[in-house]
């Protein structure tokens, strides 16, 4: 273990002095138009040192973008992006889980505009880039069909951050007991994933993944998957339990992808099993909302979720 906590430590710091004090992210730009990279000195760690697991059999493109966007294509080496805290470090760290029905990334909209949310607040913000497509639950156009997968590739990429981000907190200055997670759509039903599925869905390689993959705090935003698009619950593959951290959740009425049930049905269950539950739901906003409906109502919904975070303990 002690070998471990050495090479870890050097592994970060390393990486950290290649982010440099404070990355900035944003909109990026990609190498060649081709391949999604962040913003100025941040870099991409991959998650898995010998390889994702489960990929036999698997064949796709190279990654890519979709053309003028910063929408990843085809991700089969899941990678991180650590974003250092502007400012005041709090000490706290979220990982961020963008969204795309689980067939594409939205890596600006639901990942690095949020990054510089949550840096500017003094959180570190950690990136995830995980497994698509077909890595989890989601709509084939092809054949007008949803298709579960047997191995939820999405869910290995999500537990095994947390694991990491946990067994490198001093490394990342951060209290390994205050790690959250923040998902939209699609990734915020793999918020609900990694927080009601604890025992690991893949086969541990290193000593960071005994440790618990458990957030300790969790956001979904207009979260999907858990409803019907009639509005009825579906039977998802897990049960949640007492053991699911706080939970925050925030959804528009007027959403067309993604319900409201979602929420309702998610909050609904949180809410029995015991869990601190919060839940906002506004009229207007539809789908994808996130940070860019700042005059709307559901625009102070990043407010909220800071008010919640020092009412939980997580911030003072």
């Amino acid at each position: 273990m002690r070998n471990f906590e050495k090479v870890a430590r050097i592994l970060f710091f390393l990486i950290l002095c290649l982010i440099g004090a404070i990355a900035v992210s944003g909109q990026t730009e990609a190498k060649d138009s081709e391949v999604w990279q962040p913003q100025g000195d941040a870099q991409q760690i991959p998650i898995w040192p010998h390889g994702a697991p489960d990929m036999e059999g698997i064949s796709l493109p190279p990654e890519s973008l979709k053309p003028g966007t910063q929408t990843i294509l085809n991700v089969t080496d899941p990678t991180i992006t650590v974003y250092s805290p502007k400012g005041e470090n709090k000490g706290v760290a979220i990982i961020v889980f963008p969204g795309g029905g689980f067939r594409v990334l939205a890596m600006d909209l639901e990942g690095t505009e949020i990054c510089d949310w949550i840096t500017s607040n003094g959180i570190t913000c950690i990136l995830l880039k995980y497994r698509v497509p077909g890595s989890d639950d989601y709509w084939n156009k092809e054949c007008k069909c949803r298709i579960t997968p047997k191995i939820r590739r999405a869910l290995q990429d999500a537990q095994r951050t947390v694991r990491l981000v946990r067994a490198n907190a001093q490394s990342l200055k951060i209290d390994p007991h205050k790690i959250g997670v923040i998902g939209f759509s699609s990734g915020g039903f793999l918020v609900a994933e990694t927080s009601n599925i604890l025992k690991p869905n893949y086969a541990l390689v290193d000593e960071a993944d005994k440790l618990s993959s458990r957030p300790d705090f969790a956001v979904a935003a207009f979260p999907g998957h858990m409803c019907f698009d009639s509005g009825q619950p579906r039977v998802t593959n897990f049960k949640v339990t007492r053991e699911a951290p706080p939970t925050f959740l925030v959804h528009a009425r007027d959403d067309d992808t993604d319900n409201v049930c979602n929420s309702l049905v998610y909050a609904d269950r949180l809410e029995k099993a015991g869990v601190p539950t919060e839940m906002h739901i506004f009229s207007k906003g539809g789908h994808a909302f996130a940070l860019r409906k700042p005059d709307l109502p559901i625009g102070q919904w990043p407010d909220l979720v800071m008010t919640w975070l020092k009412k939980i303990g997580i911030l003072s």
